[in-house]
């Protein structure tokens, strides 16, 4: 690729680049169970036609567009579609709240919304009278709505350097929005110097071609943006989207998917050692597996990088043998959560930087710098402290100014750039951060305490799971005061402050702390704690009247120490997903199926719902047993260690050569046996015969033989594509037989499991739980093309009559997470020959008939869908 640092005046040359890139994949996406691709050349036909789209709509350059919602590839097609048109891209974070989109909306005098469908504070405005007169297209009907413009839109002449690409406002952190102007220019600054970097490098980067990056961070912020929009591209990289930040999904997602890179702000990297941590404490039958797991991290001290990855190869298997290094952002990364990586043989880059500053101002080498720094400065700014430590920077990359509500207000851009956080800088130009200027707190002694080393010393405390430290105004004048998330209600909030003092120098001793009772603090887009939310809660309940101080203090009795917030959590969610609101009395004793109302996939979005606000792994067949609200804060608190038998999920049985020999074994026996002894006659071969791609099958569940029934009256491009879903339970055990099952017993079941499999290609379906493994495989199935046939009631009915209604939302969710056609079929005649103890039938006794396709509407219920499947099978 020839170097554009001179020749690009604007990010539209990037689109150029990218249509020689064809159909090579650009982004990829988990969608329900399926995962979506855009190659570079879809990404910029799609683009075009936005930008037609807004052409028609009588939007010009200059006017603003609100782009909200959840990561995606028709995010930044709506991103590069405004660029084209030269309309102003105006992020907002999915989360914000109404009065700041109501605010931005006015400040902006915005033309057009765009926005994901499921969007909660885009939902609630559009539904009232707050965005009168702002047209609203879905992100999610984007490609449909623009599909009748085919011809380019009308280029535009003059987009350069100072052309307004985005005016990002910040969201949290202050009380007034304010947005930042960033222009064509300003990212450029920043692209420019990597893209002629890696240009030197690209001959390297086929050995390991496409690499891919897993982005974490929200397009809304700059960080996201520079990592999912620009600098992957350079490399000709694909980018992957993740709607969860589960660390075993991740951990999963990554190793699945061949991720070479994850880009992530510093708390999730911090969930993401716990879970390895945890993995380790879990590890049945050995005891002190996690101290021996840090003994070995304190002796890869001073080993290479290799004898590291050596050290550590199953942690590296977890997360797949193509992954290298995590990229860090948005705030400041914790240096233990730093050492604890590199030390595994991992690379971790961490970049500083501002949206001012069209993101990064300095990067990390993943391999050289200062132990703890933030880096060394990007190519192209100037930084330096003024004597009480504040950092200044000044570049080609700095913000010509901010859009407020008196206007937009422009800097002049021979000025340094306050940025407000504290550093240092040693002799070989290493940048350190110290933390932010204004929560500094300065004691009554005069001195300067820095809140982050505080808060480093309190999370290494095993008893806390998060923390902040705020300034207080004490008896004596302002001191810092530790707010603390404890990992169990029942752990000494005094016993973890006292113990982090020990690290800490006296002047820095906390002699204050308060509890938090609720699940985590509030947080901005890029999970910064927003301090004076924090601050405002504590001292609200410090005023209340009758009130003691909520405050605990070191040499004193903790207050309040016990805290039902686990159970109140789980409440406030069941209540969500089951829209029943229990009394609050006997919460702890509530039964989650008759005071909660949670039936089977309202259990699956329970846990689901924990595993994301926690970020923890939690065993499904564990959470399937618990009965009470006291339970699941049992399992959620990680006090239950026994973990199911799992289901097996074989992927052998697409390899070759078991293909072809299943294949053969297929026409050579089961499809020749099968027609002898049902004689069978197929009915509906029409709607089934123009069937294109793949489709979910729908039957009902009669004998054994069911399987082969089907398999034998599909056709044979159909046949050879086909995972057949199989009752779990009864799967496993073949595997795993109960104890004190005999040796010959024991590889009867295992042949048994083996030839079934391989002729059949079956999966577990487990019917009381796992259901949610199971689901992502049927997902995977169809991904590579294969059809997936599925017995909904689980189990032989009588009469092969449906009885549904203990698994009705599953099938209803599947169909509807596969997003595929669906075909219903039934069998007839079974039940009779059944009865009668037949194995041989008469000519067309037994049929098998193929229903109508249906293609459901994804904004359907899964019960509805479920009741309308239903309907069809018994109707044939």
């Amino acid at each position: 690729m020839r170097n554009h640092s001179i020749t690009r005046r604007s990010l539209l040359s990037y689109l150029d680049d990218y249509l020689q890139r064809g159909d090579a994949i650009m982004f990829a996406q988990r969608r329900g169970l399926r995962h979506v691709r855009w190659s570079y050349e879809q990404l910029v036909l799609t683009a075009r036609r936005v930008a037609h789209e807004l052409e028609s709509r009588g939007i010009a350059k200059g006017e603003r567009v609100l782009l909200c919602g959840e990561n995606s590839p028709e995010w930044v097609a709506a991103f590069w579609g405004c660029l084209l048109r030269g309309a102003v891209v105006v992020p907002l974070d999915k989360d914000s709240t109404e009065q700041f989109v109501c605010s931005v909306r006015q400040q902006t005098d915005a033309k057009l919304i765009m926005a994901s469908s499921g969007v909660a504070v885009i939902e609630r405005l559009a539904a009232g009278v707050e965005l009168l007169n702002v047209p609203l297209l879905t992100l999610d009907e984007l490609s449909e709505r623009i599909a009748p413009h085919t011809s380019p839109p009308c280029p535009l002449e003059d987009v350069d350097e100072s052309t307004l690409v985005e005016i990002i406002f910040t969201s949290g952190t202050t009380s007034t929005p304010k947005g930042v102007l960033l222009t064509h220019g300003n990212l450029l600054a920043n692209l420019l110097p990597l893209e002629a970097e890696i240009q030197k490098y690209l001959k390297w980067e086929r050995f390991f071609h496409p690499l891919r990056f897993l982005n974490l961070v929200p397009l809304s912020h700059v960080f996201g943006q520079f990592m999912g929009v620009f600098v992957p591209q350079l490399l000709g990289g694909e980018v992957h989207f993740h709607d969860t930040l589960n660390p075993a999904e991740i951990v999963r997602q990554t190793r699945e998917s061949r991720i070479s890179v994850i880009v992530l702000v510093p708390r999730v990297l911090e969930s993401l050692r716990e879970w390895v941590e945890r993995n380790y404490a879990a590890r049945p039958g050995q005891i002190g597996q996690l101290d021996n797991l840090r003994e070995r991290i304190a002796r890869a001290e001073r080993a290479n990088f290799l004898r590291r990855w050596w050290m550590f190869r199953s942690v590296h298997r977890d997360f797949g043998w193509k992954f290298l290094a995590f990229l860090s952002g948005g705030a400041t990364l914790d240096e233990r959560t730093e050492t604890f990586w590199r030390k595994l043989g991992f690379a971790v880059l961490q970049g500083y930087g501002m949206t001012e500053t069209a993101s990064l101002v300095s990067v990390t080498h993943p391999f050289k710098g200062g132990h703890g720094s933030i880096g060394k400065l990007m190519p192209g700014y100037e930084v330096k402290l003024d004597e009480a430590g504040e950092i200044f920077v000044r570049g080609a990359s700095v913000s010509p100014g901010y859009w407020t509500a008196a206007g937009r207000i422009n800097r002049n851009l021979d000025d340094w750039l306050h940025t407000g956080d504290m550093g240092d800088l040693d002799e070989a130009g290493n940048l350190y951060f110290k933390g932010r200027k204004k929560d500094v707190i300065v004691t009554a002694a005069g001195l300067n305490i820095y809140p982050e080393d505080l808060e480093e010393a309190i999370n290494r405390q095993p008893e806390v799971r998060a923390s902040c430290v705020i300034k207080w105004s004490g008896a004596h004048g302002t001191e810092p005061l530790a707010v603390l998330i404890l990992r169990d209600s029942r752990a000494s909030a005094e016993a973890a402050i006292e113990r982090a003092n020990q690290s800490l120098a006296e002047r820095q001793w906390i002699r204050r702390w308060y509890v938090w009772t609720e699940p985590d603090f509030p947080r901005t887009a890029t999970d910064k704690v927003i301090k004076r939310e924090v601050v405002s809660k504590i001292e609200d309940e410090a005023r209340a009247p009758q009130a003691g101080s909520p405050l605990g203090v070191v040499d004193g009795s903790m207050k309040g120490e016990k805290s039902d917030s686990d159970s109140s959590f789980i409440l406030f969610l069941a209540a969500r997903i089951s829209g029943y609101a229990p009394s609050v009395e006997g919460k702890p004793s509530l039964k989650l199926t008759t005071d909660l109302k949670l039936d089977s996939l309202g259990r699956i979005e329970l846990l689901s719902a924990l595993e994301e606000r926690y970020q923890i792994d939690i065993d499904e067949a564990a959470f399937t047993g618990a009965t009470t609200v006291e339970e699941v804060e049992r399992i959620v608190r990680g006090e239950t260690e026994e973990r199911a038998v799992p289901y097996p999920y074989p992927k052998w049985t697409r390899r070759f050569p078991l293909t072809w020999v299943g294949a053969l074994l297929t026409y050579i026996l089961i499809l020749p046996i099968t027609h002898v002894m049902s004689r069978m006659r197929v009915e509906g071969r029409r709607n089934v015969a123009g069937l294109a791609g793949p489709a979910l099958f729908v039957a009902n569940h009669v004998t054994l033989a069911d399987h082969a029934l089907i398999l034998a009256a599909l056709p044979a491009r159909l046949r050879h594509r086909l995972a057949i879903a199989m009752e779990g339970e009864l799967l496993r055990d073949w595997v795993h037989p109960p104890a004190g099952t005999g040796w010959f017993m024991q590889l009867r079941l295992l042949v048994q499991y083996l030839l079934v499999t391989t002729f059949f290609q079956v999966f577990p379906l487990p019917k009381r739980s796992g259901f949610r493994r199971s689901f992502a495989y049927a997902g995977k199935c169809v991904d590579r093309g294969d059809s997936v046939l599925v017995f909904p009631e689980g189990e032989r009915a009588p009469r092969g009559q449906m009885h549904m209604s203990s698994f009705k939302t599953g099938i209803g969710l599947l169909a509807k997470e596969l997003n595929v056609t669906v075909v219903p079929v039934k069998l007839h005649g079974l039940y009779e020959l059944k009865q009668r103890q037949k194995y041989f039938a008469p000519p067309g006794v037994v049929r098998v008939v193929f229903g109508e396709p249906i293609k459901f509407d994804t904004r359907l219920k899964p019960a509805a869908i479920a009741e309308e499947l239903e309907c069809r099978i018994a109707a044939l």
